[in-house]
């Protein structure tokens, strides 16, 4: 392979490499930026965030995302696999309704009708989040499995192939570039959005941001906004190679 052809694999490999070790730098690093901050806003009595460590406030924040993607994913990517099916086609108009709806109203929104009901912390967030990434993963998973080339299926079924062996052995490789693109969204979505989570007392990354706005310290928010850019980064670089993984993988 030539230079030319290493090119782009190693500056992803560098951009993934390079978000890691940022992120981890800040997380484990930001106490001793205090001396830093102090300096930039001379007029805070406390610039660094201390209430939680940044450690812990990072892994609460990976996990609120990782279990609402999860979710959206299971149940995205299940409901565009059966609206695509013969028997559940007549219900893809409502699945796609429903899918937009739930991202039309803001988190802030679906936050403000679970609180009442399920009380303070990281379930209200968890139900927003999930509702908030299920249009990509709905939307990506039809378009995939649309995008399958009817003579492939004629193809498959013609080897003798039954419906389950067509899906998972012909239709979902052949679409899983597409579908992960829809998944890709849905994740950095929550990457960003799971800040506002905070705001109905989970614990996240964005409650440094919260507290720094509602206490007008600036330091406060770019701590906490830089963690936050820094994780979003490394999510997406990570996408990227497993799409570059799953193109070659389909292709095969």
């Amino acid at each position: 392979m030539t230079g030319a052809g290493m090119a782009p694999r190693e500056l992803l490999t560098d951009r993934l490499m390079l978000g890691l070790v940022a992120l981890v730098a800040l997380v484990l690093g930001m106490p001793s930026l205090k001396p830093l901050f102090a300096t930039l806003f001379p007029r805070l009595d406390r610039p660094l965030y201390e209430a939680e460590s940044f450690v812990s406030l990072t892994l609460d924040h990976m996990a609120l995302v990782g279990l609402s993607s999860l979710a959206a994913i299971l149940l995205g990517g299940g409901a565009g696999i059966a609206v695509t099916r013969p028997w559940g086609r007549e219900f893809r108009g409502l699945l796609e309704t429903v899918a937009t709806m739930g991202q039309t109203f803001p988190p802030v929104a679906v936050l403000a009708l679970a609180v009442p009901v399920m009380g303070f912390g990281a379930e209200p967030a968890l139900i927003a989040l999930t509702l908030y990434a299920l249009l990509p993963v709905v939307e990506n998973t039809v378009a995939g499995l649309d995008g399958v080339p009817a003579a492939v299926l004629d193809s498959a079924r013609g080897l003798g192939m039954g419906p389950a062996a067509v899906l998972f052995r012909v239709e979902l490789p052949l679409a899983a570039p597409v579908i992960l693109a829809g998944i890709r969204t849905a994740v950095i979505i929550n990457v960003g959005t799971a800040a506002i989570a905070s705001t109905v007392g989970a614990k996240t990354l964005g409650l440094p941001i919260i507290v720094g706005l509602n206490g007008s310290n600036q330091a406060y928010v770019i701590q906490g906004a830089l963690i936050v850019a820094a994780l979003a980064v490394v999510i997406d670089a990570g996408f990227d190679r497993l799409a570059g993984w799953l193109t070659r993988w389909s292709q095969r």
